[in-house]
C-alpha cells in the first residue's frame, strides 16, 4: 500500500513537470478538494436559518383594541384583545390573516410591523368560512413574503411557524415541525354552535392563540400556510389553511385593489366532513349540498339540498377546496355550469353567480 502510494506521487510529480515545459494551464487540479457532507449540511442549514430570518421580517402584529396600557402580555391576551399575527403580501401594505383576528370586511385593526412602526388598518376582504382575511396600511416599500405551493406539500416535509404567541413580548417566536397529514377535516364547537373547517394542512410545529394567522413556511421561506386553530385537547397539534385557496383572491386585489367574492349561495361539504354530520352518507367523490340558500344563485338556478356537485366546468370536485379556489376565481355575474347528481339522474345546471 505504502509503494503504491510512492508510485502515485512520483507520476504526478512527472505529470506536473511535463506540464510546466509545454506551458500547459490547468483550470481544474489533479486533485479537487471537496466540501464533506458535513460542511454542505452547515452550510445549508446556515442558509436555511438565515432565509427564516428575512420571513420574520414580513411578520406582523394584530389587534383589534389600539391601546391597552403599558403591556399586552395577558394570560388570556388572544382572546380578551383579539392579539394575532399577519403576513405581508406585497410591499404597498397588504396584509393576510385570519378573519377571527381582523374581524370582518370594513372594520378597523391595528398593526405593529417588525421595526415598531403601528398603523391603523383597514379589513379589505374577511371570510369566516375558511378564517381568512386581508387588511391594508398605509405604506409602500415594505419587505413581503413570497407564496408557496401548498398543492406540493408532501408527508413529513420539514416546516416552520412563525407568530405571536402570546403577547408582543415574545413577537415573531419560530417554532418548528414536520407536516403531519393533508386535508384534515375538523370539527369546532363554540358558542354552542359547531362548524366545520375543511381540507387544512396538519403540522407538529406548536401553535399558540396569538399564532393565529401568522404563516406555516418551508425551508426555501415560502408560504405554505396561514395558522389558524390548535386543539387543546391533544399535544403538537395544529392546522394551516392551505394558501393555494386565496390565491385566487390575493391576485385579484393587488391587480385591482378591489374583490368582490362571487358565491353560489349553499352550505356545502366534501367526504371528509359528511362523517360528522351523518355516519350512513357515504360520498365518493364531489360535493355534498347541505343547505340551499333561498334567493341565492343556486336557488335560482334550481340546486337542492342534498344533490352532489361533481363538477363545476370542467373541473372535477374532489375537495371544498377545489369548490372555493375556482368560484374565489371568479366574479359575480359570471356563468358556470354545475354537473349535479340528484339520486340516481344526472344533469347540468347553469348558474350566473351571485355576490357574497
Amino acid at each position: 500500500m505504502f509503494m503504491v502510494s510512492i508510485f502515485t506521487i512520483l507520476l504526478y510529480r512527472i505529470y506536473e513537470s511535463w506540464n510546466k515545459e509545454n506551458n500547459v494551464v490547468e483550470s481544474t487540479p489533479l486533485y479537487e478538494t471537496s466540501k464533506t457532507s458535513y460542511e454542505v449540511e452547515e452550510l445549508n442549514e446556515e442558509n436555511e436559518l438565515n432565509i427564516i430570518e428575512e420571513v420574520t421580517n414580513t411578520v406582523v402584529g394584530i389587534s383589534k383594541i389600539k391601546d391597552v396600557g403599558d403591556t399586552i402580555f395577558l394570560s388570556d391576551g388572544a382572546t380578551s384583545i383579539g392579539l394575532g399575527t399577519g403576513i405581508i403580501i406585497s410591499e404597498n401594505g397588504y396584509i393576510l390573516t385570519n378573519a377571527h383576528v381582523s374581524g370582518e370586511k370594513g372594520e378597523t385593526c391595528y398593526v405593529t410591523l417588525e421595526d415598531g412602526r403601528n398603523f391603523n388598518s383597514n379589513v379589505v376582504w374577511s371570510d369566516t368560512d375558511i378564517d381568512l382575511a386581508i387588511v391594508k396600511i398605509s405604506a409602500t416599500s415594505l419587505k413581503y413574503a413570497e407564496l408557496g405551493d401548498s398543492d406540493s406539500i408532501k408527508l413529513g416535509e420539514r416546516v416552520y411557524a412563525i407568530g405571536n404567541p402570546i403577547g408582543f413580548e415574545f413577537q415573531r417566536t419560530v417554532t418548528a415541525g414536520v407536516i403531519s397529514a393533508i386535508d384534515r377535516s375538523i370539527k369546532i364547537d363554540e358558542d354552542n354552535k359547531s362548524s366545520y373547517m375543511e381540507d387544512l394542512i396538519q403540522t407538529d410545529a406548536t401553535i399558540n392563540p396569538g399564532s393565529s394567522g401568522g404563516p406555516l413556511i418551508n425551508v426555501d421561506g415560502q408560504v405554505l400556510g396561514i395558522n389558524t386553530v390548535k386543539i387543546t385537547s391533544a399535544e403538537s397539534i395544529g392546522f394551516a389553511v392551505p394558501i393555494n385557496i386565496i390565491k385566487p383572491i390575493i391576485n385579484k386585489i393587488l391587480e385591482n385593489e378591489n374583490f368582490e367574492t362571487a358565491s353560489l349561495g349553499i352550505f356545502a361539504y366534501d367526504k371528509n366532513v359528511l362523517p360528522y354530520l351523518d355516519k350512513d352518507l357515504k360520498l365518493q367523490n364531489g360535493i355534498y349540498v347541505a343547505d340551499v340558500r333561498y334567493g341565492s344563485a343556486a336557488s335560482n338556478a334550481g340546486l337542492q339540498k342534498k344533490d352532489i356537485i361533481l363538477k363545476i366546468d370542467n373541473l372535477e370536485l374532489e375537495k371544498m377546496s377545489d369548490l372555493r379556489e375556482y368560484i374565489y376565481s371568479k366574479n359575480p355575474g359570471d356563468n358556470v355550469t354545475l354537473s349535479v347528481k340528484r339520486g340516481s339522474v344526472q344533469m347540468d345546471l347553469n348558474i350566473a353567480l351571485g355576490k357574497k
